[in-house]
């Protein structure tokens, strides 16, 4: 179920909320752990419970790997090294087929010629998060030899339903300590009235920005497949898609921190102003930045990271971007998308070892406000760019859109953009690049683990808050009554 449907709001979350202060009570302390891990599974359940006992199947089967990799207590004939290995195999074996299976299908097919049928398979949601997931616990697990052996524990931090649908991708240090604290305490009120509030921010970037702009965006990129867009069409529906999926994800990962604060349980932050950003390398610090923790400490240091000299570090850096991008979609688009950050990333560490000659640094010397605002429009217009192939269903479609922006005769169309989504759109900017984002507004408070340093002073309590809870809870009303899209990165 979607966090912006009435069935959530209404239903799923009031009964969640109530069973787990009644769980509170319970002289068992851990309750209100079971109470959660089982209402995660029935979040889960409720898009298609057919899929629930892969999910089971996988926790469990990664469960029992960390017990095996446990130094003090399992002595197994197998070495740890095998069993680490075999348990990753597993894994990647069950996101390979289900995400990929088609797509190297339909690759082979198109290379060869052969004629070979697309096998029935649907994906199950989020599978991508709590693969990536459980593959870190698992490495982690191996390297210190000291696993989780409450498994009413392991299974809800694998199943917490703010984060298991599209993330963040968590990691077991950080939540586990979260979950044996909090199993038997009460939760916090203000903590509880901060989340609330968090959740309604984010359901109100999703509702009135991400949805508003999201057909314009729709509707460019169906018309890109026959080519029939314009200069300004195509900018259009290139800025309408970079704004969508900004407050899109934005929106979803304040939701997903808000909702864990109403349990008590603060998740890692997952985005934090990327538009604002003034070069790529700062990008990936600010955008889907626990996904790039994970391909950072569990790919590219794997690979080698930077160890072996600047050539390799080129390499490891484009084969990671890749495979991130393969991560996102089994699509070529998807990884040519991954390919242009990649390479975005490696022009911006060359850059910084020009700038920084002479400081002994891989770093640009100081920069002046020319060169700021300059880096900022470059690494936006970059950012734009990969966006056409991140969206584009075929290369067609791609490369007929950028021809329309940056080929295109035509100087106005009314296909796609007019004047209400172009005023959307410099709102949303205005709001992405200008305005303090939710973390700096709730910066007192830490909602998320990361805190964020020198931030202006927080909004404070009163008519302001007041407004914008009411304004928010309205929005509520009116994403129930009319209906909301599927936040982009549960298709990941």
């Amino acid at each position: 179920m979607l966090f912006t449907s009435a069935t959530f709001f209404f239903i799923y979350l009031p009964i969640t909320l109530a069973l787990f202060a009644i769980s509170r009570h319970s002289p068992w302390v851990n309750t209100g752990l079971a109470v959660l891990a089982v209402m995660s599974l029935v979040f889960y359940g409720y898009w298609d419970a057919s899929f629930v006992p892969l999910l089971m199947f996988s926790i469990l089967w990664n469960y029992l790997a960390g017990l095996a990799l446990d130094t003090e207590r399992i002595k197994l004939p197998v070495s740890r090294r095998t069993i680490v290995t075999i348990a990753i195999v597993v894994n990647l074996c069950l996101l390979g087929y289900y995400k990929y299976a088609n797509f190297f299908v339909q690759s082979v097919s198109s290379l060869t010629g052969a004629n070979w049928k697309l096998l029935e398979i649907v994906l199950p949601l989020g599978i991508s998060f709590f693969t990536f997931t459980q593959i870190a616990y698992v490495a982690d697990t191996y390297k210190s030899g000291k696993p989780e052996r409450s498994f009413i524990a392991y299974v809800l931090f694998v199943t917490f339903f703010p984060h298991l649908i599209a993330g963040p991708v968590l990691h077991h240090s950080e939540m586990m300590p979260q979950f044996h604290a909090n199993a038997g305490k009460r939760v916090d009120p203000a903590l509880a009235l901060e989340g609330g509030l968090l959740f309604l921010l984010g359901l109100a970037k999703k509702v009135l920005i991400a949805d508003s702009v999201a057909p314009t965006a729709n509707r460019a990129f169906l018309l890109s497949d026959s080519g029939q867009l314009g200069f300004v069409d195509s900018w259009g529906g290139a800025l309408a898609y970079t704004a969508q999926i900004y407050f899109d994800f934005s929106g979803y990962s304040d939701m997903a921190i808000g909702l864990g604060l109403l349990f008590g349980i603060r998740l890692p932050l997952n985005f934090n102003s990327p538009y604002r950003c003034t070069s790529i390398i700062d990008f990936w610090r600010c955008w889907h930045m626990t996904l790039s923790r994970f391909l950072r400490d569990y790919l590219y240091i794997v690979l080698g990271g930077n160890r072996h000299g600047a050539t390799r570090r080129q390499i490891n850096l484009m084969l990671t971007m890749l495979l991130g991008g393969l991560w996102h979609g089994a699509s070529w688009t998807f990884v040519v998308w991954g390919g242009l950050h990649g390479l975005y990333l490696q022009i911006n560490h060359y850059w910084r070892q020009f700038r920084g000659a002479g400081h002994g640094k891989d770093k640009p010397a100081k920069v002046s406000a020319v060169e700021t605002i300059f880096g900022w429009a470059l690494t936006f217009l970059a950012v734009v760019v990969a966006w056409v192939f991140f969206r584009a269903e075929t290369f067609t479609s791609a490369w007929n859109m950028l021809q329309g922006m940056f080929l295109g005769a035509q100087t106005y169309s009314a296909q796609v953009l007019d004047s209400r989504v172009a005023v959307y759109l410099v709102i949303a900017f205005a709001i992405a690049v200008f305005f303090r984002n939710t973390q700096e507004i709730l910066e007192t408070r830490r909602p998320a683990i990361e805190a964020l340093a020198h931030s202006p002073k927080p909004l404070r309590q009163g008519l302001a808050w007041g407004a914008i809870v009411g304004l928010s809870i309205l929005l509520v009303l009116v994403a129930a009554s009319r209906g909301t899209t599927e936040f982009i990165y549960f298709n990941f």
